[in-house]
């Protein structure tokens, strides 16, 4: 438990709070830390199918805290670019689908935390950008590297250059953003779309999510030979049995996750 960040499990749907709203959630080094160890603490827990991650406040996220970002580090000890790399790559690699529950302004940081999320579900007041060419700081958690990867080439570039940021509805538009819903109902609605993932098989989800990640690095051929690959691995699986029996049965499947 860190006093900027909290964690709760609600069924089997782990969210996680940033709690920092007089600093727009601006992330400290003590958080991403924290993060860092539930996320590892969750996904070894079959309790926990899905993470969601959201903010309090007008902000989602405004990023790295500025104030304290560069302090040097104890000799020995990792510093917050390390920090956040290590978040950035467990978040993005994590074998449970994470959903970005998006409540106000995500800029930076905020916006690479989003970006390495399976999906966003925005709330109708949050907008999006990079920001980091505003303070003449470079993005290091996908800010460049992935963002043109998840929206137009042109509307990545626009976001980098200009600093600016752009609505839920026009992110929506551009592809970021899966849904948009009203302020109120944000936390109900992915909430429900967490519980509806939780009733999928884990198995099918994880490798799901890994095919559908590396796919965009690989050939459509190798990319399809992956998903064979996956394919015949998964028809060991005691899921797909217990699903195809649920089937003939017309019944609900109790999946297990192997």
């Amino acid at each position: 438990m860190n006093e900027s960040v909290s964690f709760e499990v609600r069924g089997q749907v782990g969210w996680i709070t940033l709690t920092r709203p007089e600093a727009r959630n601006a992330l400290s080094r003590e958080m991403v830390l924290a993060m860092t160890t539930q996320l590892r603490a969750w996904r070894e827990d079959a309790g926990v199918r899905v993470v969601a991650l959201t903010g309090t406040g007008p902000a989602f996220c405004a990023g790295a805290d500025l104030k304290t970002a560069g302090s040097p580090a104890q000799p020995g000890e990792a510093d917050f670019l390390d920090t956040l790399v290590v978040f950035f790559d467990l978040l993005r690699a994590f074998p449970k689908p994470v959903i970005a529950a998006v409540n106000g302004l995500a800029v930076a940081g905020g916006l690479e935390t989003v970006l390495a999320c399976d999906f966003v579900i925005a709330a109708q007041s949050a907008r999006f950008g990079d920001a980091h060419s505003n303070f003449g700081v470079f993005p290091g958690g996908g800010g460049a590297a992935v963002l043109p990867r998840k929206v137009p080439h042109n509307v990545a570039k626009y976001l980098l250059f200009t600093g600016d940021s752009l609505p839920a509805d026009e992110m929506k538009t551009h592809g970021l953003v899966s849904e948009v819903v009203a302020d109120a109902e944000l936390v109900a609605r992915v909430q429900a779309i967490g519980e509806k993932l939780a009733k999928k098989s884990p198995l099918v989800l994880r490798r799901m999510k890994q095919v559908a990640d590396e796919a965009p690095d690989k050939s459509v051929a190798d990319a399809l030979r992956h998903e064979l690959l996956e394919l015949r691995n998964h028809q060991r699986s005691y899921d797909i049995a217990e699903g195809l029996r649920a089937f003939a049965e017309k019944r609900a499947p109790e999946f297990k996750g192997y």
